[in-house]
């Protein structure tokens, strides 16, 4: 049996009221309805192996238990192991450690060629048997040979999904990446393509197999208004709108952000009104919640920290603590996401749910020296 349902109100309000006397001010945000923690569990490195399963398994368990209710994967994320490591996860927090599912916010992404359990020996093979002889998608739908958004590509994709999670519903479904397309095709046909796509994940919504979506990306927001693979926000939103209407589900984008990598608040590449924001701003304007990803960027800032910069952040007792503590204070940032394959790291990361984020006052300080 399935965890029915999906993340609720009333059960992240219950999963908050579990930490009342541990949690820090802050450290549960409100969004789109919903309690989600400021961090997140991430499943995207490690090896498609049975040892590397039960690591991710036990510390999802691990990490609902301290504190992160926000669990992130994708559908490509080792073979499609990692969906099916949390699927295992959420059996036994329902069934054995007292948790329902609607205090959990489960998070995966479509677009990418997914495999099944280890890459296969002939790629062209597989997507022929995979998807081009059942009428998914053609070879000519995969853009670079890897990624495809067509309705019906992600309709497939999504029920995969809920199969892997042995789940009813996603709570935030994204297409991975979307960026990947502007490099084959023009920008009139991605946006045509875009609005396919959304137009499909709208009728999954209504057919209660997702609550929300958005796009997850990696260079489409960080790049300068123009640039090749440049996403503008607002047109994304608009599209969504004239699919959706006011009530449309394009709730969520996903974004890199860490020490390195500050251009979601910094970079002004966002358009609204005439005046030029950065691509956080735009998303609190629009009421579009923000997660950010690579928050130690596979574990390149989490080490060598200067010493100013550690002050800043409160010498706290790892430069990895230090680095996520600036992503989770980023102001529009709702939740940081941590890549967490032990419960080792679980236990050093959610720590951090004891200690309250820092004030915007504090947080903008760090770039005014």
């Amino acid at each position: 049996m399935s965890p029915s349902g999906s993340a609720t109100i009333a059960g992240t309000t219950r999963y908050r009221e579990r930490f009342a006397n541990v949690a820090a001010d802050n450290h549960f945000r409100d969004a789109q309805n919903l309690i989600m923690s400021s961090l997140g569990i991430g499943t995207y490195l490690g090896n498609a192996d049975d040892e590397t399963d039960a690591r991710y398994r036990d510390a999802v368990i691990h990490a609902v238990k301290l504190g992160a209710n926000v669990i992130d994967t994708a559908a490509n994320y080792r073979f499609q192991r990692s969906e099916r490591s949390i699927g295992a996860a959420l059996q036994l927090l329902t069934e054995k450690h007292g948790y329902a599912r609607d205090e959990i916010v489960i998070c995966t992404k479509g677009g990418y060629l997914p495999f099944d359990g280890a890459p296969p020996r002939d790629v062209r093979a597989y997507v022929d048997e995979t998807f081009v002889k059942p009428g998914i998608a053609g070879f000519e739908d995969f853009v670079g040979g890897s990624h495809c958004m067509t309705p019906a590509y992600l309709q497939n994709q999504l029920e995969q999904s809920l199969r892997n999670m042995n789940i009813d519903c996603v709570d935030v479904y994204y297409l991975h990446n979307p960026e990947s397309q502007l490099d084959h095709v023009s920008e009139t046909e991605f946006y045509a393509r875009l609005r396919l796509a959304f137009e499909s994940l709208e009728e999954s919504r209504s057919a209660g197999k997702l609550k929300f979506y958005g796009v997850a990306t990696w260079n489409g927001f960080q790049v300068a208004a123009g640039a090749q693979g440049y996403h503008s926000l607002t047109r994304m939103e608009s599209t969504a709108r004239e699919v959706g209407g006011d009530a449309h589900g394009f709730r969520f984008i996903q974004l890199p952000l860490n020490l390195a990598m500050p251009g979601a608040f910094t970079l002004l590449n966002q358009k609204m009104n005439g005046e030029d924001i950065s691509t956080l701003e735009a998303a609190t304007a629009l009421n579009i919640t923000a997660v950010a990803s690579a928050s130690i960027l596979q574990g390149r800032v989490a080490r060598g920290m200067p010493p100013g910069m550690r002050e800043q952040l409160g010498s706290l007792a790892t430069d990895a603590q230090m680095a996520i503590q600036f992503v989770r204070s980023t102001p529009g940032i709702t939740t940081a996401l941590i890549g967490m394959s032990s419960e080792e790291h679980v236990e050093e990361n959610l720590s951090l749910a004891k200690l309250a984020p820092l004030t915007v006052d504090r947080f903008r300080q760090l770039f005014a020296e």
